[in-house]
């Protein structure tokens, strides 16, 4: 893909909070430690096979090369400057995820037991997020969540050694039901095709709930449950054509996503059909203009093209691109995120012990409630007793421009964090149904 210029600026609408968390250690220039600490070995968990590797998990590792060099170096953009976590130089160990469940609990375990892990960022699917949670904290080790989407991590359970540094899927469900009541009000017959695992299921679940709660005129015709990562969709998208919704809302990720736009645009599924894809920024570089115009897009929060314009933003895309020749997408930003709460974190935790390198105790007090500006976005550890981040998000409408030959998103509205995600103390699925209450959309 040429370079072009938007490429290298953010273009999204809207601005990040101008005045940055008050974290002493993370102010320009690099602080100096008490002492010198030992290399930190992390180890990194994404797709790097198999039909979430290409299109998400293979950006994400790139990303975590990224930024583990950049953090190393001393040559994030400020406040993040500081060399290292608290000072210690990070050695990534990275790992396959794919497989099943129990394949990455083992790996898990062989990353903390064989290969002396300090702590591990990782995993997509979240499958392997409820899986590997009770494990992590079985082995007493540092886990960072960095994109799996189900709400049940904490809503479901209690950890102290578990974190999460992005939003979980409410927000996807919610904003999207929210752009479509602001964008297209007239539309009320809505169905879904979503992957039968518990991300699919968390997805429509409070998908169907938040039209329910937002328009009453909604009604669901459709229902689709491909199994993960099937590739064929004939019959699901026969359905469809028969019943005809006015709206197709759809979490499909990776291969699958992009078999399914295949699939039903030779079908001519979206001349009948809006289709809403709450993960489909990740397809739109790999496919432009075969992805077709006027689809509603999301992608986990307001990242790329979605993105809140600041300087860390613009250093992160520009970064990424001059590396890899293709733009940053939203898994990317996802992973960057996870490393930069765990810089934060560690050195927050040094600080605060005098300089010295900080004990797992430490930084995991460090990391509660944490609150910083990210990578695209605002991230505060608000939810799960402060281990659970909420951020904002945003929509759009998918256009490929054929004058400059580049995807765009077009009619972006962001939804603040408090818009779309619930108050600590109440689980997802009831904040819907009660009406999303306490909810500032303004």
């Amino acid at each position: 893909m040429k370079r072009t210029a938007w490429t290298l600026k953010a273009v999204a609408a809207g601005a990040i909070s101008a005045t940055l968390v008050a974290v002493t250690l993370l102010s320009a220039g690099s602080p100096a430690w008490a002492q010198e600490a030992k290399p930190l070995k992390l180890g990194v968990v994404t797709f790097l096979s198999g039909g979430g590797a290409g299109p998400f998990g293979i950006p994400a590792r790139n990303a975590a090369e990224l930024m583990i060099e950049a953090v190393n170096a001393g040559t994030l953009p400020a406040p993040y400057t500081g060399k290292g976590f608290a000072g210690a130089t990070i050695e990534p160990i990275i790992v396959d995820e794919n497989g099943p469940a129990t394949k990455v609990v083992q790996d898990f375990r062989n990353l903390v037991d064989r290969q002396n892990a300090d702590a591990v960022v990782g995993y997509v699917s979240s499958g392997s997020c409820l899986a590997v949670a009770p494990v992590a904290e079985e082995l007493k080790t540092l886990l960072m969540m960095f994109d799996c989407g189900t709400p049940r991590i904490f809503e479901e359970g209690s950890y102290k050694y578990v974190f999460r540094s992005s939003a979980h899927a409410t927000i996807d469900s919610v904003a999207a039901a929210l752009y479509l009541k602001a964008k297209y009000p007239n539309l009320h017959q809505y169905g879904g095709i979503n992957q039968q695992y518990a991300w699919g299921q968390d997805s429509w679940r409070d998908f169907t709930a938040a039209m329910q709660a937002i328009d009453p005129k909604a009604q669901s015709v459709s229902e689709q449950w491909p199994k993960l990562f099937a590739g064929q969709y004939s019959a699901e998208i026969s359905e469809i054509l028969l019943k005809k919704p006015q709206i197709l809302h759809s979490s499909l990720w990776g291969g699958d996503l992009e078999s399914f736009f295949f699939q039903a645009t030779a079908r001519s599924v979206e001349k009948s059909t809006l289709l809403v894809m709450t993960a489909a920024e990740t397809a739109m570089f790999r496919l432009g203009q075969k992805m077709p115009d006027g689809i509603v897009i999301g992608g986990r929060g307001p990242y790329g093209l979605l993105a809140n314009p600041s300087p860390a933003n613009d250093w992160f895309r520009k970064a990424y691109y001059d590396r890899y020749t293709t733009p940053a997408i939203y898994s990317t930003y996802h992973m960057a995120n996870a490393i930069l709460a765990l810089k934060f974190g560690y050195d927050k935790a040094a600080a605060a012990n005098g300089g010295k390198f900080p004990s797992k105790d430490q930084v995991i007090a460090a990391l509660e409630h944490l609150e910083f500006d990210g990578m695209g976005t605002h991230i505060k550890f608000a939810l799960g007793k402060g281990h659970q981040a909420v951020t904002g998000h945003a929509y759009g409408t998918y256009k490929f421009d054929r004058a400059t030959g580049e995807p765009t998103i077009t009619n972006i509205v962001h939804f603040p964090a408090e818009c779309v995600n619930p108050p600590e103390g109440i689980s997802s699925a009831d904040w819907i149904k009660g009406g999303m209450k306490g909810a500032k959309c303004k």
